[in-house]
Parts: C-alpha cells; sequence; structure tokens
C-alpha cells in the first residue's frame, strides 16, 4: 500500500452528509476513500483530460472560429463512417 499522508479538513454539514451516506450506502468503505476519489475526479476536470491549458484555448478558439453549427444528420454520418471503415478493412 502506497505512504499516506494525513491530513484534517472541515466540512460543511451538506458535504459531511454525502460522504456519510456514500459510506453508509456501501458506495465506500471510508470518507477517506470518499475525499480520494472527488479529488482524483476534480484533479482530472482540472488537467483537461490530457490537455494542457494553452492547448484547450486554442481548440476553444478553433471551435469558435468554424462558425455556427450545422444541422446533423446520425443516420447520414453512421452510413459514411461505415462505408469509410468498409474502404479502409478492403485496403489492409
Amino acid at each position: 500500500m502506497a505512504t499516506v499522508d494525513k491530513r484534517s479538513i472541515s466540512l460543511t454539514p451538506e458535504l459531511a452528509s454525502i460522504v456519510d451516506a456514500a459510506v453508509a450506502e456501501g458506495n465506500y468503505a471510508s470518507s477517506s476513500e470518499v475525499v480520494r476519489d472527488a479529488l482524483r475526479e476534480w484533479k482530472e476536470r482540472r488537467d483537461f483530460h490530457g490537455y494542457t491549458r494553452e492547448e484547450v484555448r486554442v481548440l476553444l478558439q478553433e471551435g469558435l472560429a468554424s462558425g455556427a453549427p450545422k444541422p446533423w444528420d446520425k443516420s447520414k454520418f453512421l452510413s459514411e463512417a461505415r462505408k469509410r471503415l468498409q474502404a479502409d478493412q478492403d485496403d489492409s
């Protein structure tokens, strides 16, 4: 097991209730597990799923510059995707 750095944290009554409920419902074995899981999720969101802040900024600008969204036909999209996949498999 990894070393553990013990911390003492203060929670609002609402957050404490959420943590207690998660443990009582059997979703977690301890309040520490709830906090560790929440911190992992927070870190993932904060890290932009592997993108740097600058990469996200550039992607956002590209999206905004691409103009208004256009209508999207799911059936047509899937049909084209299947054709491309089949063509790729035929080339292999």
